[in-house]
């Protein structure tokens, strides 16, 4: 038998919809979805009414379902920084699932460590990539190669980005726009004040690249990097391009332990058919590549390749898993319930995306002749160990991207 756990849902946005709520459903055996806080009336009623979730327990915020709903443990849908209500979850001695990013500061990230710390905390983070077979598989290669002495040579990654809508349409997403308006202008002047602390009195453009672009969807590349060779040591370059386009193309060099390059290259494509993401490993005797899928289309496969020698000849081995890494980062987050079993990615993690994310920022301002204030401004440009005098094979990147995008 499996211990079942009541859980409570605060924010039924998109990824809630598409795959959280659903496979909740789907792991009834481990959950009963027994709460929901939004602050739109329509999205309550709607999926209380789909899930079967009765109206005493919905709620039109995070702090009543807290306080009223009687769960074992939350997670954490909303947009934007999720600190404020982590924090608050963790206070109460209740686990958190906290979708990316974990926060838009280092200071809300190092004080929620401290309420981790003093309340015995548990948490994971939405990195869901972490739980996919092919990437365990490709990170287990890694690791062999790395224990042999097999020196990488670069990890390089390649994202294509249709809109969403497009990728939503099997979903069934339901949609509102009757969320308090000052509840929603207090949330944008939040946000607004936290990258203000985050990067200082700066143009809107790098803070929305900041919040929106690289928090809110490179740190799932930079966790994959994190799973293969660790964190980046140093931003050597940064891009960002072109002028008058929003979101626009990002591109990031940077430097990881043991010399090997990192490069990540982000396209927002208004007019590309589908969701591509490529990512590919070389080392002095081989390589590897990822391709995933659609990240809302679950159980949709990710293959892997790996090529190697073998003795005289070429030895390829495909890998196809049709395994959903959104449900296996549920399943987790029930053995870190149920358990105390350590997550993939927790508040540490969320804090190194961070610092990278500020590096990336302050390099491409450093591009365009800015002066970067704020947390970044005094986050060292690199790791203490990183030999910033060693050379890069290439040049560093600089800036086309001079005009603020409209």
């Amino acid at each position: 038998m499996t211990e079942r756990v009541r859980v409570g849902v605060i924010g039924l946005g998109t990824v809630a919809q598409a795959c959280h709520l659903p496979l909740l459903d789907r792991l009834g055996d481990r959950f009963e979805l027994a709460a929901l806080a939004d602050l739109s009336p329509t999205l309550r009623r709607r999926l209380a009414s789909r899930y079967r979730v009765p109206e005493d327990s919905q709620f039109a915020s995070a702090d009543q379902l807290l306080e009223g709903a009687g769960v074992d443990a939350v997670l954490v849908l909303t947009p934007g920084s999720h600190a404020t209500i982590c924090r608050a979850a963790l206070e109460r001695g209740l686990p958190v699932f906290v979708e990316k990013p974990l926060a838009y500061t280092l200071a809300e990230i190092d004080e929620l460590a401290t309420t981790a710390a003093r309340h015995r905390g548990r948490l994971e983070l939405g990195y869901m990539k972490l739980y996919d077979p092919a990437v365990v598989r490709v990170g287990a290669a890694a690791a062999a190669r790395r224990d042999a002495g097999v020196p990488l040579r670069s990890i390089e990654v390649t994202v294509l980005h249709p809109p969403g809508e497009p990728q939503l349409e099997h979903a069934r997403i339901v949609r509102s726009s009757d969320a308090p308006a000052d509840a929603l202008r207090a949330l944008a002047a939040e946000t607004e004040r936290l990258r203000l602390t985050a990067l200082g009195d700066g143009p809107e453009w790098l803070g929305r690249l900041y919040t929106d672009v690289l928090l809110g969807s490179v740190v799932h590349e930079l966790a994959l990097v994190r799973a293969f060779a660790g964190d980046p040591v140093s931003i050597d370059g940064a891009d960002a391009w072109t002028a008058g386009t929003w979101p626009p193309s990002v591109a990031v060099e940077g430097r990881l332990s043991g010399g090997a390059r990192m490069s990540v290259r982000w396209h927002y494509l208004p007019g590309y058919p589908a969701y591509r993401e490529g990512v590919r490993l070389i080392w002095e005797d081989g390589s590897a590549e990822l391709e995933f899928p659609a990240p809302y289309l679950l159980n949709a496969p990710t293959a892997i390749r790996i090529v190697e020698r073998d003795a005289t000849s070429r030895r390829d081995t495909a890998f196809t898993s049709y395994a959903e890494a959104f449900e296996e980062e549920l399943i987790a987050f029930h053995g870190l319930i149920v358990d105390g079993t350590t997550p993939a990615a927790g508040i540490a993690d969320g804090r190194a995306d961070a610092v990278t994310c500020q590096r990336i920022v302050r390099r491409l301002a450093e591009s365009l002749g800015l002066t970067i204030g704020g947390e970044a401004g005094a986050v060292p440009p690199a790791e203490a160990d990183a030999d910033a005098t060693a050379p890069l094979g290439a040049v560093a990147l600089q800036s086309s991207w001079a005009t603020r995008p409209s």
